[in-house]
């Protein structure tokens, strides 16, 4: 048994200036994918529960496929992810299922591996690295990795339905030559927030990525979480850029944290008519 977690949306998404330079900046929550493959050497073919895991079924058989010794055997996934909403639900399955597979085959199963592997499948987020990372999605690469922050809360509401991100991801970028120099500057201000520790320059650069983001993928409650969020005193607002989620950001060691997550959680349920708390993950600093 193998687990990956999920990012709430990203802190940072855009185009850097050199080519083939899409990039995120991922935000770990505590939110996980469970994959467990119960292997049977001499046997082919590998089944997968829930059935609509294809994904995860096909990385299965591409990593069995491919072993020295080959085997079938039954996957079954899990996982506290929504699907479609952003949240990197089909990474965190992928990411679990290659951890999995190998530990029942016993081979090594490193980053660059589970990136060589889901290259062939999908964009993808950057889950397989702990801590907060900035990654290459559609190519599927390491870009650097930022750090640990101090714990935070995300107050989150859906504004409904699912994206595709392979289908989201063949959407050409309408960013200018300007707009990838203004991403190149806020990566470097993310890059110095996280090893800083500045929460509020992280809420700061993940606020205007989302609303940089809105030319490609406009979320129609951005302006009013926003509007939340100054009310509220957070950090700032994270979104799913590919997907349906927005989150107020919150310091959990504010003093006035208690108040400030019943407030944001009670203006966004009454914008959204949902709501759900989800709690970031710091690793170790």
């Amino acid at each position: 048994m193998s687990t990956a977690s999920g990012t709430f949306g990203e802190l940072l998404q855009g185009v850097l200036p050199e080519a083939d330079s899409d990039f995120l900046v991922t935000l770990p929550i505590a939110r996980w994918a469970r994959a467990t493959f119960h292997g049977t050497p001499g046997t082919d073919g590998v089944e997968v529960y829930p059935a609509h895991k294809r994904k995860a079924l096909r990385l299965a058989e591409m990593i069995t496929g491919s072993s020295a010794t080959p085997m079938g055997g039954v996957l079954t996934v899990e996982s506290t992810l929504p699907e479609g909403k952003g949240l990197a639900s089909s990474s965190a399955d992928l990411v679990a299922t290659a951890r999995a597979v190998a530990n029942a085959l016993g081979e090594p199963m490193p980053p660059r591996r589970i990136e060589t592997l889901l290259a062939r499948i999908e964009p993808t987020d950057g889950v397989l690295y702990p801590g907060i990372v900035a990654f290459y999605h559609r190519r599927v690469a390491l870009h650097s990795k930022l750090g640990a922050l101090p714990p935070m809360t995300v107050v989150g509401v859906d504004e409904g339905g699912e994206i595709d991100t392979v289908a989201f991801n063949r959407i050409p970028k309408p960013f200018s030559a300007a707009d990838r120099v203004e991403y190149a500057r806020l990566l470097e201000r993310m890059t110095d927030a996280v090893a800083r520790a500045d929460l509020a320059e992280v809420g700061a650069v993940a606020t205007r990525s989302a609303l940089m983001n809105q030319v490609l993928r406009p979320k129609r409650m951005l302006s009013s979480v926003i509007e939340i969020c100054r009310q509220v005193g957070g950090l700032g607002v994270v979104v799913g850029h590919s997907g349906t989620s927005l989150g107020v950001l919150l310091d959990t060691a504010d003093p006035a944290y208690p108040q400030r997550v019943v407030d944001a959680a009670s203006a966004c349920s009454e914008l959204a008519g949902n709501v759900t708390v989800y709690r970031t993950l710091s690793f170790d600093r």
